[in-house]
């Protein structure tokens, strides 16, 4: 039985918080010394305006002008590059983000923050092999913390290295704990093959947050591996109530009834699923439904 669970989720809180730390800490780099120009200083002035008042375009283009003056001769030079990365990732405008980090990154090697930064444009750009490198040197350099651990672990889960998983989100546990995180390591468990575990970790998201459809998503698809298809019922049904249109969780409880001899209860759910797009409906549709629909 195929499951389209993600273990990957990270909260959008986390990563603003983090972003903005990408912004302001640049501030305090003791690398940097304030430009002697008078001209360089009012852009830069200027420029760190436009970002508090969220104006990033506005912000990258007096960060450009900036650099096309000091053409990064010195050290100092390059703060003006990391906040226009900054910008360009704030505007959405990865790739220029990406190239202005690749030139950072070599001349700051061991600033952990600038590791993290380019990690969240390769989490943007889809490129986990880079984002797990930085985001795993960020830690050698900082430390772990919390929110990194939580990151690294959602990397880990997703590239199937479940154990190295595993630990990071444990020890998050040991800080914090919220639905997500649970209904993570509960696909971590269930991935290792601890059942058991992984629904103790199921029913313990529901119950920190009844709303969140996807520790329902998840127990439901893994009872199905289970042929427990009763409680998966009940675990879809529940996942349906907080997201009526949910692609995944319509065609597990298809398949569900079907198991059920629901037939026509669940020929209706793999029709909904298939028409939103889930594939996976189209061999139990024609398998069990033709007769149903012709």
């Amino acid at each position: 039985m195929k499951t389209t669970a993600n273990a990957s989720a990270t909260s959008r809180e986390v990563t603003n918080k983090i972003v903005l730390l990408s912004v302001f800490v640049v501030l305090s780099f003791a690398t940097f010394a304030q430009s002697p120009a008078d001209q360089l200083a009012q852009w830069e002035t200027e420029a760190d305006t436009l970002m508090g008042r969220q104006d990033y375009a506005g912000a990258a283009l007096l960060y450009t002008k900036i650099l096309n003056e000091t053409k990064l001769k010195e050290k100092a030079d390059y703060k003006a590059l990391y906040k226009r990365a900054v910008s360009y990732y704030s505007a959405g405008d990865f790739d220029n983000a990406l190239a202005d980090m690749n030139r950072f990154v070599p001349e700051f090697p061991e600033n952990p923050q600038a590791r993290i930064l380019r990690a969240l444009i390769s989490r943007q750009k889809g490129d986990a092999e880079n984002q797990l490198a930085d985001l795993q040197k960020a830690i050698e350099l900082r430390g772990s913390t919390p929110e990194l651990l939580r990151w690294r672990g959602a990397l880990l889960a997703d590239k199937g290295e479940f154990k190295a998983a595993k630990k990071d989100l444990e020890e998050v546990k040991l800080f914090m704990d919220d639905a997500e995180l649970e209904t993570n390591l509960g696909f971590i468990y269930y991935s290792l093959g601890s059942a058991d575990s992984a629904f103790v970790c199921f029913n313990k998201a529901i119950v920190l947050d009844v709303n969140y459809a996807a520790s329902y998503l998840y127990a439901g698809s893994f009872c199905l591996q289970e042929e427990n298809f009763g409680l998966a019922l009940t675990y879809l049904n529940l996942a349906l109530r907080i997201e009526p249109t949910n692609r995944s969780a319509l065609f597990y409880k298809g398949v569900s009834l079907v198991e059920l001899k629901r037939t026509n209860e669940g020929c209706s759910c793999l029709r909904k699923a298939f028409a939103a797009g889930e594939d996976d409906a189209a061999d139990y549709l024609k398998e069990y439904c033709f007769e149903v629909y012709k």
